[in-house]
C-alpha cells in the first residue's frame, strides 16, 4: 500500500485536484486497493476556528468538466505527524516544497517531490487562484499525475 499526500498552499484548488485526480487514474488502472490518497494545505489560510473551507467552486467545476469525480471535503493542514503515516509528498510549486520541508523537517528529504518534475516540462504548477486559468492548472496536474503514477506502478 502506498499512501500519497498532494500538497499545496491553502488545500482548496490545486491540491485537491491533484488528489481526484489521482484517485480517477487509480481506479481507471483498477489500482484502488494498493493506494491511499489524500491531500493537505501548508497554510492556514482556509482553516478557520478548526473547520476547513471546501474545494473552490471554480476548481470543482473543472473537475467537473473533465469528468473527474469528487467529493465533497474540507482543507487540512499538513502537519509533522503525517511524516509517518505518507509514503511520499507532493507539491504543486517550489513555495510548498520550502514549506513542507518546514513542516516536516529535513528528515523527509527524498519524501518530497514536486509534482511537474514527473513529466517532461518540469517547473510548477500553474496556481489558478491568481490566474484563474483552472484549465491550465488541471492540464499540469492531469500530466503530473500520470507521471507519478507510472512511477509509481513501474
Amino acid at each position: 500500500m502506498t499512501k500519497v499526500m498532494f500538497v499545496c498552499h491553502g488545500n482548496i484548488c490545486r491540491s485537491p485536484m491533484a488528489e481526484f485526480i489521482f484517485k480517477f487514474l487509480v481506479k481507471e488502472r483498477g489500482l484502488d486497493d494498493e493506494f491511499v490518497i489524500r491531500s493537505s494545505a501548508t497554510s492556514t489560510d482556509e482553516i478557520w476556528n478548526g473547520v476547513g473551507n471546501p474545494i473552490y467552486p471554480p476548481a470543482q467545476e473543472e473537475l467537473r468538466r473533465q469528468g473527474i469525480p469528487f467529493e465533497k471535503r474540507q482543507a487540512v493542514q499538513l502537519t509533522r505527524a503525517d511524516f509517518d503515516e505518507y509514503d511520499i509528498f507532493v507539491g504543486m510549486d517550489s513555495a510548498n516544497i520550502r514549506n513542507m520541508y518546514r513542516i516536516l523537517g529535513e528528515r523527509a528529504d527524498g519524501k518530497i517531490h514536486k509534482l511537474m518534475d514527473f513529466t517532461s516540462r518540469g517547473g510548477d504548477v500553474a496556481d489558478p487562484w491568481y490566474s484563474d486559468r483552472f484549465d491550465i492548472a488541471y492540464r499540469d496536474i492531469y500530466d503530473g499525475c500520470v507521471g507519478l503514477l507510472d512511477k509509481l506502478t513501474t
